[in-house]
Parts: structure tokens; C-alpha cells; sequence
């Protein structure tokens, strides 16, 4: 690689300073490197997750404070990126631009684009793997092919790992002295606000990092928190009335925090805990590749045999389930959580996606998309897979009998009723036993239930159902 008297850095989805690929090797290349972030207009437009937005907005703020005190800054601009980065390195005078990969459709032909029109004026494009430890096919099955199940895929994972594990976990420290002074920058910031988007109530403070940790130095918190807690993960994961988790799933989607920071970690506090932590990563980066090797799957279902299935529509059924009111008490607590934070455990998930599926017979991408607008760390691989695999139209080993009840799931995993009073205020009378089936034989309701909504549906009759519409096709 050539040495460049100045360069530009194209933040996408890798807020952060530290262990940062593509803004090491800008630094360890160039004279001078200018860190510069695209408000996509085009991605932006019709886009109804404000929380994300918010999320990012506060973690550019963020971001670019921590680098005025070094006497550098974040430049900032909307439009189109397929336009703006050609035009911004033709304003600043720059001779090459360094990113790191995205994997995502639309992004690989945003990506492309922006490359053959740097290369038109002579300026190199220089994009590297960042967001995962192995990405595109890396890692791939003894017949040459990616693969399309997980548990193989993963060992192959493990042992790719360690076949050069100093390597693969290399930690990228980039020479930040390299950051163009922020003199040299005078232009304003743009804001997601000028798009219409709300902003975080009461903005991020220019002293944020006093008042509150935000993006990179709140995934550093988040982690050494998980340090105290990841020995028992294994066991408490599942328990979504206790705090068993990261909580880093936002921080790996805008990557405030490295993957290679992640794993390290796992070696660092190996247990049980850490394995299945680590096994939870390795479904990140699966998912990852999925989007990346077969992209249809974005579109419609991974097994395409699949696309013809006859799923049931009602509106009124989708809308309680959005809002809560399905009267499976599991699912209820889950999806009001999940309206009222931007966030849900990962067992309900697989909950109220299987429900929706199962029990509803509503496609799954209904509610993709009502996750993909509500979540905070919304993922669009992640998202996808999770939901091909409740609705058993993805890339997994298990058949489509495979159906959750919501009933036995709740007393396995909130036995105490503890998550479902604390988000169904309704039932925060009933004891641990009839928390989780709160109705009478008959329709009737058992005293306590403060106007519980009755249940939509028979779970067993569904479930037949269910199995039903796959055997069909």
C-alpha cells in the first residue's frame, strides 16, 4: 500500500477510536487522516426506527467530542453516499479512502459504486474486514461450499480460530496522532434532526463522558460489568427476569465495540459462561455470512420452498400481538417490553417470533419488520436469521414441528412470574402458578387478572395447524 499525505476514513458501523481496522491502517499509511461520517439519505428514507437513529446520533456527538480534545474532529455530512464521498475527496484534497466491509446487499452495491467512482479520479479505496473474525467464505465446508447449518459451521469456526488465534484477535491501535487538526475542517455538522428525526431528549452534554458513558465507553462499562456475571451466563441467559446477559448486542450492531475485543475477552474469562457467550458470537457472524453468501434470503425464505407457504393474515391478531394484548401472558410481557424500551431478551424472542408464526400463522416477515422499526440493536442478518429460524423457513437442522408453547416456556424460564408482573401489571396479583395460564376452563378468568384480555388463540389447535401448512407444501 502506498503512503498517502492525506486520507479519509468512512465510518459506517464502527463508531469507535480503539482496536478499529480501517482507521489503523489509514493512520499507519497516510499523513494525515480525516474521520468522516454520511447521514444516508437514501438508506434513511422511509425509515421508522427513531431509536437507532437517536443511538447513533448521541454516539457521533460522542465521538466527535473525544476527538476535538485531541485537536482533531468528526466531519459529518448528509446525502448520498455514492455521491458525497467522491465529492468530499475531491474537496479535501485527499488520495485514497479506507472502510471496513459491510455485508449487507445494498450496502456491497452502495460500496462498489463509491469505489469505481474514486478510481475514476485516481483515489485509492481501501476496505477491510472489521465487524467479524471471519467474514465472506473464509470459512467454508469440505465440499468447498459455505455452509447453511450452524452447529458444523461453528466447529469449523473454532478451529479456524485457532489455527492462528495471535492473528485473527490482533488488536489495530491506530496512531491517532495522525487525525487531521480540526482547524483544517471548518464546515458545520450535519444532524439526523434536519431529516425530521426527534432528538434525544436532552441531547448528549459536551462533558457526556462525565455525566454519562456513551457508545465506546459505555460497551468498555457494559463489558467489565459482564466480567463479574459471564461464569453463570450459560444458566441465567435464559431467565429474562435476571440480569444474565451483555447487554452489547446495540454496541456489536454500531460497532462501539470490536469482535476481536469480544472473543479476547472470552479467553480471558473462560468458564462455561464464556463458551456459550463465545457460541453466541459465532451465531452473529453465521447469520453474517448467511446475508452475505445467499442474499435472497433478505427478500424471502432461505429454503425457497418455502415462499409458497399459505400463511394466515389478521389484522386484528398481528395488532394485539404488536401491542401486547394476545393474552399468552409471556408473550404480552415480552412485546410491551419491546415497545417500551427498544429492546428484548433473546429467549423471548424466540418466544413471541414462534407465536407469531406458530400460533398466529402470520408470516414471519411481518414481524421482521415490526422488529426492525422497533429494535434498538436491530441487526438486519441477525433479525432475518432469528426469524427464519422461529418460522423454520431458514438454514437449520431442526423441522418445521418444531413449535415452542408459550406456556411451558413461561414457567420454564420466568417461574416465578417475576418478568410478567413486572411488564402485565394486570396479573401482578396471581401467584406463580396461575401467572402463566391466567384463564378459566370456559373462557372464564380467575379472580385477579384486573381485565386480562382473553387469548387469541388455541395453542394446540394452532400448533396442528401449523404443522399442517408445511406438510401441504
Amino acid at each position: 500500500m502506498s503512503r498517502y499525505s492525506r486520507s479519509l476514513v468512512w465510518l459506517r458501523r464502527d463508531y469507535r477510536l480503539s482496536d478499529h481496522r480501517a482507521l489503523f491502517e489509514a493512520c499507519a499509511h497516510s499523513g494525515e487522516v480525516i474521520p468522516v461520517f454520511v447521514i444516508d439519505e437514501v438508506l434513511l428514507k422511509g425509515f421508522k426506527n427513531i431509536r437507532q437513529v437517536q443511538f447513533i446520533q448521541s454516539v457521533l456527538d460522542d465521538l466527535d467530542t473525544r476527538l476535538q480534545e485531541r485537536g482533531s474532529r468528526l466531519l459529518v455530512v448528509r446525502g448520498n453516499p455514492a455521491h458525497a464521498i467522491p465529492e468530499l475527496a475531491a474537496k479535501l484534497r485527499v488520495q485514497a479512502v479506507f472502510l471496513n466491509h459491510d455485508y449487507e446487499p445494498m450496502a456491497k452495491l452502495r460500496d462498489a459504486h463509491v469505489e469505481r467512482e474514486l478510481r475514476k479520479t485516481g483515489v485509492a479505496f481501501h476496505s477491510f474486514k472489521d465487524q467479524v473474525i471471519f467474514e465472506r467464505r473464509e470459512i467454508l465446508s469440505g465440499g468447498g461450499s459455505p455452509y447453511k447449518v450452524f452447529t458444523p459451521y461453528s466447529r469449523a469456526w473454532l478451529k479456524a480460530l485457532e489455527s492462528n488465534r495471535a492473528e485473527h484477535l490482533k488488536e489495530y491501535r491506530p496512531d491517532l496522532k495522525k487525525l487531521v487538526s480540526k482547524d483544517l475542517i471548518r464546515d458545520r455538522n450535519a444532524r439526523f434532526s434536519e431529516l425530521g428525526f426527534p432528538e434525544l431528549a436532552g441531547g448528549v452534554p459536551s462533558d457526556a463522558r462525565a455525566e454519562r458513558k456513551v457508545g465506546e465507553e459505555e460497551a468498555k462499562a457494559l463489558l467489565k460489568r459482564f466480567s463479574k456475571s459471564i461464569a453463570s451466563y450459560k444458566t441465567d441467559r435464559d431467565f429474562p427476569a435476571i440480569e444474565g446477559t451483555s447487554r452489547l448486542s446495540v454496541h456489536f450492531r454500531f460497532g462501539t465495540i470490536s469482535p476481536r475485543q469480544a472473543v479476547r475477552f472470552c479467553a480471558e474469562h473462560m468458564s462455561e459462561g464464556a463458551k456459550t457467550w463465545l457460541n453466541e458470537l459465532i451465531w452473529r457472524e453465521f447469520y453474517m455470512m448467511i446475508l452475505d453468501q445467499y442474499p435472497h434470503v433478505e427478500k424471502g425464505a432461505f429454503k425457497p420452498e418455502y415462499d409458497s407457504l399459505k400463511w394466515e393474515w389478521n389484522r386484528e391478531h398481528f395488532k394485539a400481538w404488536c401491542e401486547g394484548r394476545t393474552g399468552f401472558p409471556i408473550v404480552d410481557a415480552a412485546m410491551r417490553q419491546l415497545n417500551e424500551t427498544g429492546w428484548m431478551h433473546n429467549r423471548l424472542r424466540m418466544i413471541v417470533a414462534m407465536f407469531l408464526t406458530k400460533d398466529l400463522l402470520i408470516h414471519w416477515q411481518e414481524g421482521e419488520k415490526y422488529f426492525a422499526e422497533q429494535l434498538f440493536d436491530h441487526e438486519l442478518s441477525a433479525n432475518n436469521g432469528g426469524w427464519q429460524w422461529s418460522a423454520s423457513t431458514g438454514c437449520d437442522a431442526q423441522p418445521y414441528f418444531r413449535v415452542m408453547n408459550p406456556v411451558s416456556q413461561s414457567e420454564r424460564f420466568d417461574p416465578k412470574g417475576e418478568f410478567i408482573k413486572k411488564w402485565v401489571p394486570e396479573l401482578k396479583n396471581l401467584d406463580a402458578k396461575r401467572i402463566h395460564w391466567p384463564h378459566e376452563e370456559g373462557g372464564l378468568f380467575s379472580s385477579g387478572t384486573q381485565g386480562y384480555v382473553e387469548p387469541l388463540v388455541d395453542h394446540k389447535e394452532q400448533r396442528l395447524k401449523a404443522i399442517k401448512m408445511f406438510k401441504k407444501d
